[in-house]
């Protein structure tokens, strides 16, 4: 008896944790041993082709990515250097800013665009493969730097070979004797596009230090991405074919209004369309042996909305998206449960931006401009060299989020910059915004208002406070006076005869 068995038969006489149990409940559930990247190599190009199928098809499917990429990214997850020199921390801030409009190699969007479609393709297929393509001084770009988005199907899964010198491919990803990421291998074109003529098959060898791979490891060791849609692929499909079901079925029972049944064999079938016949109040005479029947087919029950509720839900939790973004449905949605599911959510997606979309993406495409932009003299920094981590130093700031009740918010966020909770930076910049660049643009704008002679801060203070606390006693005098007048004219009243 080998030791495997012997143990679990142990296992199973002296009882421990019924999850490691193979008992009556548990006697059909075997799962696999395999680590996930032998679970993606065989699985991972099917799955990810039903993730985009649903997301084609598919309407929760569909509104479940635009939901993670408008809240993962919105109007782009932007940075703000801590370059302590104004003027130089000005200069590379512009140049940054014109360069973003020339960021994609395609040409089609800016680098916020950019990031969005990195998050869609994140969430699709769990990981996304982003170029940094070098250009040349005459190409007329701001900075000689573009990027070019490449899915998960560009690098071939099944590529795994063992090289000389201790290095080896492993599904597409090259590793040198200690387990470094040293290049890439791609295909040249996508292998389900067949509109682009030749290079099928051809894959070329790409350096590391050229590729970002944006991916969010679920398990030590892990190599290639599992899609978001992974625990929610099966549900969504068979939830999709039960709704055409029903649809097909009441469509079908609709057809029919009513039913003839004669005892005569010989008899002659009805001539044109029933409608034509039978009209609103008509009173139909039948022959002898016929008798009518009016349809009434059967209706989908009580049960049909609590199983999409139910279903649904399930999906919810199995995407991470809320119920109310999967579904569009607010009314089971009131402020308390709207807020809870969105600040849950919001920290999801915060510890997302943080950990893989400016980790991975933001600050190796800053650090990348930032050089070629010293090289190329588009910028001055002096020292770069030597004072490289002081130049690189930057604060990415994804936009601000709207609340449900955005006025109770901002009064809780004034009183915590009034009693020392919070600095006024940290409250500009969780809102999105350079807390410096807007001091700056309200200095400006009282100086302008001034030159014009205009005060806003009077109207947007509102009264001042001695003057609203007089309003608010005068108020409440008034009131006494109404309550008082009232009680005279009931006694009034009852002492009538």
């Amino acid at each position: 008896m080998t030791a495997g068995p012997f143990l679990r038969r142990l296992g199973a006489w002296v009882g421990g944790f019924d999850a490691g149990l193979s008992n009556r409940r548990l006697r059909g559930f075997r799962p696999a041993r395999a680590h996930v990247n032998a679970l993606l190599a065989a699985a991972g190009p099917d799955m990810n082709a039903r993730a985009r199928y649903l997301v084609r098809n598919n309407g929760y499917a569909q509104g479940a990515l635009d939901s993670w990429a408008a809240n993962t990214v919105g109007t782009g997850v932007k940075p703000s250097s801590l370059i302590a020199a104004p003027a130089r921390k000005a200069a590379l801030q512009r140049l940054w800013q014109d360069w973003t409009d020339e960021a994609d190699a395609e040409g089609l969007t800016d680098f916020y665009g950019l990031q969005r479609r990195i998050a869609r393709e994140f969430f699709l297929t769990g990981e996304c493969f982003v170029r940094l393509r070098a250009r040349r001084p005459g190409d007329g770009l701001t900075v000689p730097l573009q990027l070019q988005c490449l899915p998960s199907e560009m690098l071939p899964i099944g590529r795994t070979e063992v090289l000389g010198g201790g290095r080896a491919i492993r599904q597409g990803i090259e590793f040198d004797a200690v387990g470094r990421r040293v290049a890439y291998h791609f295909h040249r074109r996508h292998p389900g596009d067949p509109t682009e003529p030749g290079l099928a098959g051809e894959t070329v060898r790409v350096p590391a230090e050229d590729v970002l791979h944006i991916v969010d490891p679920v398990e030590s060791g892990q190599l290639r991405g599992v899609s978001r849609f992974a625990p929610a692929i099966v549900k969504l499909f068979l939830l999709d074919q039960y709704d055409d079901a029903e649809l097909d079925r009441k469509k079908v029972a609709a057809m029919y209004a009513m039913f003839i049944t004669s005892n005569d064999p010989d008899a002659a079938p009805l001539e044109g369309e029933l409608g034509d016949q039978v009209a609103p109040g008509q009173i139909v005479r039948l022959d002898p042996g016929e008798d009518m029947k009016v349809a009434d087919p059967a209706d989908s029950g009580a049960t049909y909305e609590p199983f999409q509720y139910r279903t649904l839900l399930q999906v919810s939790a199995a995407l991470g998206i809320p119920y109310a973004h999967l579904s569009q449905d607010m009314v089971k949605a009131n402020y308390s449960n709207a807020r809870t599911a969105l600040m849950e959510f919001r920290r999801r997606v915060e510890a997302f931006q943080h950990s893989v979309l400016v980790y991975q993406l933001c600050r190796p495409v800053w650090a990348r401009f930032t050089d070629l932009a010293v090289l190329t003299g588009a910028v001055r920094l002096p020292g770069y060299e030597r004072r490289r981590r002081e130049y690189l130093a930057c604060e990415w700031l994804p936009p601000k989020w709207q609340w449900v009740d955005p006025l109770k918010d901002i009064r809780a966020e004034i009183e915590e910059i009034g009693a020392g909770l919070k600095s006024r930076s940290q409250a500009i910049g969780e809102r999105g915004y350079d807390a410096e660049e807007v001091d700056r643009q309200i200095a400006a704008d009282r100086k302008r208002e001034g030159r014009l002679g205009l005060d806003f801060r009077r109207s947007a203070q509102g009264p001042s406070a001695p003057a609203a606390q007089d309003g608010a006693r005068a108020d409440e005098e008034d009131d006494e006076d109404d309550e008082g007048r009232a009680a005279d004219r009931d006694v009034g009243r009852r002492a009538e005869p």
